[in-house]
């Protein structure tokens, strides 16, 4: 029992010592009087609740860098996505799914900017290809208000290209194949682009 207080008046020494270099005058006597007032079970539950705080403390400055190294990494990982979403976004903004009930073009293709030809092959109530539009980039069709379904075949930037692949369609016998512009994704009245095109 006498080491145990012995002990116990080293560290109380010890642990106020240091204390006292930090505390004014006044405190330093107020810690020394409370200290004389403590029980010897009382200053050993202190002790024991500090180390144990203590290791609290490093348990959680451990986890709090731990966390960190994982936030940065969550950081990288969300530039890296939003990198993505934005050339998304852009190629997006380059391709138009076009609404069939506007009555413009249903492929699933990129809209070119600027004029684009295709070769109308037909022109339909009672039969519906639309199913088919998203099958190949060269086949695709529009519906106009009335129902009416426009089928075309082909994209081409150049008119001469179009007009050669609509005379070879008319010698298959596709006597109806006529060239149609569209123009940034919006078929337009050929007026409107031949100025530019031939």
């Amino acid at each position: 029992m006498k080491k145990l207080l012995f002990l116990t008046a080293a560290l109380t020494f010890l642990a106020t010592g240091f204390s006292y270099a930090q505390l004014s005058k006044k405190e330093a006597k107020e810690w020394k009087k409370t200290k004389k007032s403590m029980s010897t079970d009382d200053f050993k539950a202190m002790v024991d609740q500090n180390t144990a705080l203590q290791q609290e403390v490093s348990q959680l400055s451990a986890d709090l860098s731990g966390s960190q190294a994982e936030l940065q990494q969550k950081q990288e990982e969300v530039s890296v996505l939003q990198a993505k979403v934005q050339n998304l976004q852009q190629d997006l903004s380059e391709s138009q799914v076009i609404d069939v009930s506007s009555g413009e073009s249903t492929t699933n293709t990129k809209v070119s900017k600027g004029v684009l030809f295709k070769v109308q092959i037909g022109a339909f109530r009672n039969k519906d290809l639309s199913k088919y539009f998203g099958t190949s980039e060269n086949f695709g069709g529009e519906v106009d208000s009335d129902g009416t379904q426009r089928y075309t075949l082909g994209n081409f930037t150049d008119y001469w290209q179009a007009d050669k692949f609509k005379k070879y369609l008319r010698e298959m016998g596709v006597k109806d194949a006529w060239i149609v512009p569209y123009k940034d994704g919006r078929r337009v009245p050929m007026k409107d682009v031949l100025e530019g095109v031939i």
